[in-house]
């Protein structure tokens, strides 16, 4: 498969600096060279009938550029600078073309795929099928079959996910949804339970939604068998928008917008936070469904406009 490097005009002293990097015809060949195969410095200096010094400028440049690698290897006498190429392809977007059009792509993530949590009794989390370990015990919430969970509950803390950052180089997101299945956590249920459950994205709190319960009255359309009449049945779909100028939950405005604070291009990922401030006015926990639990056929869901 070919591999890409994507430059844009958006960022025109990266693209000036790559432009740079290859318009010497000898770093072109020292490219050509490592598409055949990875070679030291020495190596090169030597197919190429140039000088070591040479190479070894001409190899910096094109390392600096971030259009071959290198890596120290050891050899008989001492370690060895080797070169291998990184791209096949490289591609440069005109200014102007990625800000006329708008991308959206949306990732499902499985209830029981966080990456970080702080789980408080009353707790618990389970598969379509059974319980995963044991209720209240919040060190059952690290063991493997999490990965097949359709429901967690907590009575406080939090659960936080990784989602992949697919935002291509030179692109700004512009928004930023994310939306689950949710509700109160009391024991058993209760419908009065009230709870402030916070999204935080990339670190920044984006809004606070007030859950009115933990419902329990009826069966959920997709609670499965092993849950009992008496206990959590499903929740409430709840939406958090995240904007260049202000922030929305479930359509009502929540807050100032601070998308430009959470650095969304600089990582590979984007982290999301679902839980109870420490300080919230109701500490009231949290139930999240799973596509095959609740009311709703869903996981927790991403979307990313940019």
């Amino acid at each position: 498969m070919a591999k890409y490097i994507e430059l844009s005009a958006d960022d025109p002293d990266e693209l000036c600096k790559v432009a740079k990097a290859l318009s010497a015809p000898l770093r072109i060949d020292i490219i050509k060279l490592l598409y055949e195969q990875s070679c030291n410095v020495k190596e090169i200096a030597e197919k190429l009938n140039i000088p070591a010094s040479t190479a070894a400028l001409h190899v910096k440049v094109l390392e600096e550029t971030g259009l071959i690698n290198t890596e120290n290897q050891p050899g008989e006498r001492g370690s060895a600078k080797v070169c291998s190429r990184r791209g096949d392809v490289v591609t440069i977007r005109l200014h102007g073309l990625e800000n006329k059009t708008t991308d959206i792509r949306t990732f499902s993530m499985p209830v029981g795929a966080y990456t970080d949590c702080k789980i408080m009794p009353t707790c618990g989390i389970g598969s379509d099928t059974s319980i995963i370990g044991n209720e209240d015990k919040p060190r059952d919430f690290y063991l493997p079959g999490r990965m097949c969970a359709q429901i967690l509950w907590t009575s406080a803390g939090y659960v936080e996910y990784r989602f992949p950052n697919i935002i291509p180089k030179g692109k700004k997101a512009r928004r930023i949804t994310v939306s689950a299945e949710m509700c109160s956590e009391a024991p058993n249920y209760r419908e009065d339970w009230k709870s402030d459950i916070t999204l935080w994205i990339n670190g920044i709190e984006c809004g606070t939604w007030t859950c009115p319960g933990d419902f329990g009255k009826r069966r959920g359309r997709l609670t499965p068998a092993w849950i009992l009449e008496g206990n959590t049945q499903y929740g409430l779909l709840v939406s958090w928008n995240v904007e260049m100028e202000f922030n929305y939950v479930n359509g009502t405005k929540v807050g100032v917008g601070n998308l430009d604070e959470m650095n969304i291009e600089s990582l590979p990922f984007i982290t999301v936070r679902l839980g109870n401030r420490p300080d919230a006015k109701y500490i009231g926990g949290f139930n999240i469904f799973g596509e095959k639990a609740g009311d709703y056929p869903q996981d927790i869901l991403l979307t990313v406009e940019y």
